[in-house]
């Protein structure tokens, strides 16, 4: 066990340490105020400070882990070695940079309560990120950090005994379109016809007609071979259906229809099912409840994930609003339009309410991107973003995490590299 000797325990201490000791590392550790009982310990010891007590291991302190409310921090990012760091520590310190104060801004995602420029739909942009703007979004930076830590308490303590973590795949799939012709109701299938009619689009028509006749497969059903796929592997893969408005009006189902629903009961009957939250509802938690309940009814199973509608978080009252739902995990940390790691890690943590100051239940997991931000790359492109993203979480075992759409996975030529990386590279290699 690791001691570590602070002057004052507080929430924002508590959450990061553990992250990092507990979670990424595996190490079992505690905390002490109690100068004589550190003194004393006769185990791996550090202390965590301004200053070093005396010639134990001893890591610098930011200010910000004992500080309440928000402040505009002065950031320096600066090289080290083959990542970064900021809140740069003396010569005292064993480590450059107060890794518990960075990993903090990061997880808390504390640079979203900051003044900010929001995009078109009122979300964080990932141009006003830290990490976008110093070029690290790409690194799990939190995750590097706490192999760094650990590998000097090796050194310092041999006998300290810390987790060997393997990869692991999760895959999300967002069926919020899970058919092109089918319960889209009246009014939208008969605007679908005369749109069809009056750009020419024949041989979409007949399509159309077929689908509703029922003498073809809709052209996004495609989760019986989600389905045969992913039985025998090791990946998590996790289904994502919206019960509420769509965006659009082009998105939006007729969710109550029969089809609709025994759909998601075959798909629950063999894969895990996650929520969708409407965009336009993401404050609106009785809502929330009830669609959680419905869609509970349909899977015969207490709902563990869900996701906000086009990625806007809403920091903090959304993920408060899952606490209160009782949701146990959120896929939305990510950005829309932009491969990275939004809050600087690949392993899934706990969301700190920064105005509460407080550690919640709500368990985010880290999403690399969603393959609407590489659709218009060409393929050797998107292939090779996707190896380095998933090398990099390989490289420290982490989640590796990605959104794709049932739509990507339509037999066409378009799809071709979303059917290989879902089948090839994330199923088969999880197995």
């Amino acid at each position: 066990m690791l001691l570590i000797y602070v002057v004052k325990i507080g929430p924002r201490l508590d959450y990061v340490f553990k992250q990092i000791c507990g979670r990424i590392l595996g190490l079992e550790f505690e905390f002490t105020t109690n100068l004589e009982h550190f003194i004393a310990h006769n185990g791996p010891k550090m202390s965590y400070g301004k200053s070093p007590l005396g010639n134990e291991f001893f890591v610098q302190s930011h200010d910000l882990l004992f500080s309440q409310g928000l402040e505009d921090w002065e950031i320096h990012v600066r090289s080290w070695e083959e990542t970064i760091g900021f809140f740069a520590t003396g010569e005292s310190s064993v480590l450059p940079f107060d890794i518990f104060a960075a990993s903090f801004y990061l997880l808390s995602r504390y640079e979203e309560y900051l003044p900010h420029v929001k995009d078109e739909l009122g979300r964080f942009p990932y141009t006003e990120s830290l990490a976008w703007k110093h070029n690290f979004l790409h690194q799990p930076v939190v995750d590097l950090w706490a192999y760094k830590f650990g590998a000097h308490l090796h050194k310092a303590f041999p006998e300290l005994a810390q987790n060997k973590r393997t990869i692991q795949n999760i895959v999300v799939i967002e069926s919020k379109r899970p058919f092109e012709f089918l319960y889209r109701g009246f009014l939208r299938t008969l605007l679908g016809f005369v749109s069809d009619l009056y750009k020419l689009r024949l041989g979409r028509l007949v399509w159309r007609a077929q689908v509703l006749l029922g003498l073809r497969k809709d052209p996004y059903d495609t989760f019986k071979w989600i389905i045969k796929l992913s039985k025998s592997s090791k990946a998590r893969v996790i289904l994502f259906f919206l019960l509420g408005e769509g965006y659009t009006f082009r998105e939006t189902l007729k969710t109550n229809r029969q089809g609709y629903v025994n759909l998601i009961k075959l798909v629950a009957d063999y894969l895990e099912i996650g929520m969708i939250l409407s965009y336009h509802f993401l404050s609106d938690l009785p809502r929330l409840i009830n669609e959680k309940q419905q869609l509970e009814s349909y899977t015969r199973r207490v709902l563990q994930a869900s996701f906000n509608d086009r990625q806007k978080v809403k920091l903090p009252e959304v993920y408060r609003n899952l606490v209160e739902a009782e949701i146990a995990q959120d896929y939305s940390m990510y950005y829309y339009n932009q491969f990275g790691f939004r809050a600087g890690t690949c392993t899934s943590f706990l969301f700190y309410d920064l105005e509460y100051e407080v550690k919640t239940p709500l368990e985010l997991m880290p999403v690399v991107g969603k393959t609407l931000a590489l659709r218009e790359n060409p393929v050797s492109n998107i292939e090779q973003t996707f190896t380095s993203f998933y090398q990099s979480v390989e490289s420290v075992g982490g989640h590796f995490i990605m959104v794709f759409s049932n739509r990507d996975f339509e037999p066409n030529k378009d799809n071709k590299i979303w059917r290989y990386l879902f089948s090839e590279k994330l199923i088969k290699r999880a197995g």
